[in-house]
């Protein structure tokens, strides 16, 4: 080269910052795709605060209610962003559905069960955890409900930081429960209400792992270790579908209509059984038109599951919506009854715009933050496929019914995520355990998969089909939601306390 260059060396240094731009470009991209969450979150509730002072700034204590708005529209993105994972989590881990898919899916479901049946009446003490009587004035009941909402709000922002589904309706009974003794000394709080919620902390998972369990169990000795499986399956999968299909009838019955009609447990088992019938009549042929032609294999089984799986996304969404809306807006609700009537109630109505800032609130929160607790509950705690998911969506429908029944306070959450514990540790004695796996492999495996066999098995029993840091990480965060949102409620009613001289 005329400027004695060589060539070679001037295109390794083109090339190395031609790298160093692509970098740059990458971590620039990086940092925007981070801060545009956040970013739409903001302008969520910014727009809630310009649209309250526009309706509401010229009432008395307009900016009260403002205030309290914006808080119930955080706490909605946080249920979002963590409680919506439990219900689409096992279908996207499965591959049943996309996260664009869930995401959709669920955004439609729960605006929808928020909207049409989440109830126009809402208690304001959140399900009888402090005694109203003991509050000793109106104004301190509104900033120990501002605590408590803005307590729960910030543990469930914590928790999906620290990726741990947790109970939002624990969070707020923590805060709640808080707020109440900071208000009113430990007589306010209703304690053998606190022991059975404390209780539904190893009922809920427990229960839902259980039930889990026993319908993989069932799936596998049925259909997966049978020497015809599509045969198998054509007998038996209609008859699961129509078990999930009556447990969801029962479950809406029960919760997802009660704004609409109140119907009792004996009704809703009725209900329930016509559902189930219903669906084998419709289902039993469709199984046996799709099965046609399927080879003899368990992938052919998988296929079998996915639609069904997908529905039980979008009704577990509906019923979702429609009960734990009321974590964000009932503290809303109530202070808002408070401070407009300058009355403590037991019950009040929800304002139709509270009620679309829970909807609103807990679709964005999805859409925006949901995709990772989604993506952990589907995909790190243990391996899913459409049968192990099918198995979680029917146990969190048969165990919330059995709680109702009996009258136990269960988590949906604690639920979901124990039922999916409850999938891979039965995975996991089932591979070391099971003399039915054994008697298959022996009857129809080819000689060669025979005399490999005995390898294999030892390797798989030794195999942890459950991550174990999830489960440590998720019970430690179970076990101090309440106490954990309860001392901030506490700290935040102080500190409100001595702001704005609450008396």
């Amino acid at each position: 080269m005329a400027d004695g260059k060589d060539p070679t060396l001037v295109k390794q240094t083109l090339d190395k910052d031609l790298v160093k731009i692509g970098r740059a470009e990458a971590a620039v991209q990086a940092t925007a795709r981070s801060v545009v969450g956040p970013g739409l979150a903001f302008l969520f509730l910014a727009a809630i605060v310009v649209v309250g002072g526009a309706l509401l700034g010229g009432q008395d204590n307009g900016l009260l209610i403002i205030a309290a708005a914006a808080i119930g529209g955080y706490m909605a993105l946080n249920i979002g962003a963590n409680d919506v994972a439990n219900n689409v989590g096992p279908a996207v881990g499965s591959k049943a559905l996309t996260i664009g898919g869930a995401l959709v899916i669920a955004a439609i479901c729960e605006s929808a069960g928020a909207l049409l049946a989440g109830g126009d009446v809402v208690s304001t003490i959140s399900k009888g955890i402090i005694d109203p009587a003991t509050v000793p004035t109106t104004e301190t009941f509104v900033w120990l409900m501002m605590a408590a909402l803005i307590s729960s709000a910030l543990w469930v922002n914590l928790a999906t930081v620290l990726n741990a589904p947790v109970s939002t309706t624990h969070a707020v009974v923590g805060g709640v429960m808080g707020a109440g003794i900071a208000a009113a000394g430990f007589g306010a709080v209703h304690w053998p209400t606190m022991a059975s919620i404390a209780a539904s902390w190893v009922i809920s998972p427990v229960l839902g792992g259980i039930i889990a369990a026993g319908v993989l169990a069932f799936i596998k000795i049925f259909i997966i270790y049978r020497e015809d499986k599509i045969a198998a399956a054509r007998r038996w999968v209609p008859v699961l579908i129509a078990i999930m299909a009556g447990a969801f009838g029962t479950y809406m019955a029960l919760k997802g209509v009660k704004k609409l009609i109140h119907i009792d447990m004996p009704h809703a088992l009725m209900i329930g059984a016509g559902v189930a019938v219903l669906a084998w009549l419709l289902t039993h042929p469709l199984i046996k038109r799709q099965s046609r032609g399927m080879p003899n294999r368990n992938q052919s089984l998988r296929d079998l599951f996915v639609w069904p799986l997908i529905f039980s996304a979008a009704l577990l969404s509906f019923a979702h919506g429609a009960n734990d809306v009321a974590n964000a807006i009932g503290p809303l609700a109530a202070i808002v009854h408070a401070v407009e009537a300058g009355e403590v109630a037991s019950k009040v109505h929800i304002p139709i715009w509270v009620m679309l800032i829970g909807a609103a609130g807990i679709s964005f929160g999805l859409v925006l933050f949901g995709p990772k607790l989604i993506r952990m509950v589907g995909q790190s705690i243990t391996k899913l496929n459409p049968m192990r998911a099918f198995c979680v969506a029917l146990a969190a429908a048969v165990t919330v019914i059995i709680a109702s029944w009996l009258g136990l306070p269960v988590s949906s959450t604690h639920i979901a995520v124990g039922a999916v514990f409850g999938v891979g540790f039965f995975r996991e004695w089932f591979t070391a355990n099971s003399k039915t796996r054994l008697r298959y492999i022996h009857a129809y495996a080819p000689n060669a998969a025979k005399t490999q066999y005995a390898g294999v098995q030892r390797r798989r029993a030794a195999r942890k089909l459950v991550r174990r840091a999830h489960v440590n990480t998720i019970a430690a965060a179970w076990v101090i939601t309440v106490p954990a949102s309860a001392c901030i409620a506490a700290v935040i009613f102080f500190a409100l306390e001595r702001l704005f001289g609450v008396v």
